[in-house]
């Protein structure tokens, strides 16, 4: 069982930035894929980013692309999301999220989840 606790959400202006960490514990982190995702009020859950086992190989949203970067660090069982360029839009609960087998868009394969960390940006 894998348990998941992302940090380093809060309050931001429009056009600063956040940096999201998620500590893993419980597993074998290095083998999973990692995901973060997000769901705004009134809003389905949204794929943000995911990242390979490795940290290899990584994946954003169209809209993120440019502004956001997932990496990992599996030596500190940690994956994270840096967030430049931050709209109002980004505004939602982020979660980060752990599978074996996914399809990395789809929130509905990952296996694990975090309880989600709040990202409020001011315009």
């Amino acid at each position: 069982q894998v348990q998941l606790v992302e940090s380093g959400g809060g309050l931001a202006q429009a056009g600063g930035f956040l940096r999201l960490s998620c500590a893993a514990s419980g597993g074998t982190f290095s083998s999973y894929i990692m995901g973060w995702f997000r769901q705004a009020p009134g809003k389905e859950r949204e794929f943000v980013a995911a990242i390979n086992r490795s940290g290899g190989n990584t994946y954003y949203a169209d809209s993120m692309k440019g502004r956001f970067t997932i990496s990992r660090d599996n030596a500190k069982n940690t994956v994270y999301l840096q967030m430049n360029s931050l709209k109002p839009e980004d505004t939602a609960v982020y979660y980060c999220a752990a599978g074996s087998t996914v399809a990395v868009r789809s929130w509905r394969t990952y296996d694990y989840w975090g309880q989600g960390t709040q990202v409020t940006v001011s315009s």
